[in-house]
């Protein structure tokens, strides 16, 4: 039998912690989950998005000169994190008002309507707001 598995939290490399709060919580609306030291160079910081009950973010402060090299990079450049949302139209009037990068602007997708914004650090997001499931 198949074990019941999900994914609980993505770690993302963050220069620093309280800056990386200060944007998630302050910008995008996500609560602060947790915040908790573990050394004096070390928390363990979650964070997640309004109403989320599935998979969170695990802000994780660069230790290292390779670490700090991947900050704003994790992906090649691509987009990194999809957050979907029931209120496109708030959500991405959020992001304009609290003055993040718009990389595209709104389009309407066969998966729905999409746009791609930078955080702080200049990971790619997609705002999504999915499509309703097609009848087959």
């Amino acid at each position: 039998m198949a074990s019941n598995q999900q994914l609980a939290l993505i770690s993302l490399v963050v220069r620093n912690y309280d800056e990386a709060i200060r944007f998630y919580v302050d910008k995008l609306n996500f609560r602060l989950v947790e915040d908790t030291r573990l050394s004096d160079t070390k928390r363990w910081v979650v964070v997640a998005p309004p109403g989320s009950a599935g998979c969170n973010l695990l802000l994780a402060q660069a230790a290292n000169d390779e670490q700090s090299s991947r900050v704003g990079n994790q992906t090649g450049g691509r987009v990194f994190l999809f957050l979907h949302t029931d209120q496109f139209e708030s959500d991405y009037q959020n992001l304009l008002d609290k003055g993040i990068t718009i990389v595209r602007p709104p389009s309407q997708e066969p998966y729905g309507t999409v746009a791609v914004f930078a955080d702080l650090y200049g990971n790619w997001w997609d705002l999504i707001q999915p499509s309703p499931p097609r009848a087959v």
